[in-house]
């Protein structure tokens, strides 16, 4: 368990040296998403409003074909009552059109405002790709010049790992998380090496017998004995 705790130290060191690299990339990468998705939904907005206006706009012009229809055929009728049906049906064609042209106009404000917009996101979204590629250029330098070394302590935490139970693992886990990164700490001079609680003789003695995980009283780390820092430094 103290292996795996010194190796992880050392993973945190390197991840340390690259800095806020790795979070500003993550920031970066979740930014152009999203702009890549409002610039996407502008273009919708700019296709389907076109789209829809063309579509009224055919109409519009069935509807004047129509009441062209309707005003030649009040020429032809013999009755006031065949006259005035037509006259209904122009009455209506011509409310179908004045509320279609509203409908149009609102349609071409909604396009001229998504397009816009979209010509305002589009250099934003070029900046935010020259940064992202950047950033991802300096880290993936910082990664290339420790590959080898993460590698390496990877390597060896999956073998460390592997000779842990999971509920131990899962204990270390959770100790690790709430007590960032130190989970495990030797004894040093009959006191806790993580919160420097003096830890009783009795206790230091259960420790040197290795045969279960005792932890601080106070800080809750899991505690080992010189014995084991000894060991685990040979093992390194």
């Amino acid at each position: 368990m103290y292996a795996l705790q010194q190796v992880d130290t050392n993973l945190d060191e390197l991840q340390e040296m690259k800095g806020d690299l790795p979070h500003i990339v993550a920031d970066l990468e979740s930014k152009l998403r999203e702009k890549e998705n409002s610039k996407q939904q502008l273009d919708e907005t700019v296709k389907n409003s076109i789209v829809t206006r063309d579509a009224t706009d055919t109409e519009i012009l069935s509807l004047r074909e129509k009441i062209e229809k309707y005003k030649s055929q009040q020429f032809q009728v013999k009755t006031n009552k065949q006259y005035d049906a037509l006259a209904r049906e122009i009455d209506g064609a011509q409310d179908r059109i004045t509320k279609l042209t509203k409908e149009m106009d609102v349609l071409e404000g909604r396009a001229a405002t998504a397009r816009t917009d979209g010509e305002k996101v589009s250099p934003e979204l070029e900046e935010l790709k020259n940064e992202l590629a950047e950033k991802r250029k300096e880290l993936d330098e910082v990664n290339k010049e420790h590959e080898d070394e993460e590698l390496k302590l990877q390597h060896e935490r999956e073998k460390i790992v592997g000779r842990i139970s999971k509920p131990d693992l899962h204990m270390y886990e959770k100790i690790r998380k709430a007590k960032d990164g130190k989970a495990v700490v030797p004894v040093k001079r009959n006191a806790c090496g993580g919160c420097f609680n003096r830890v009783p003789p009795q206790r230091v003695l259960e420790l040197r017998k290795n045969s279960t995980l005792l932890t601080c009283e106070r800080c809750g780390r899991i505690l080992v004995s010189d014995e084991i820092v000894g060991s685990a430094a040979s093992a390194l």
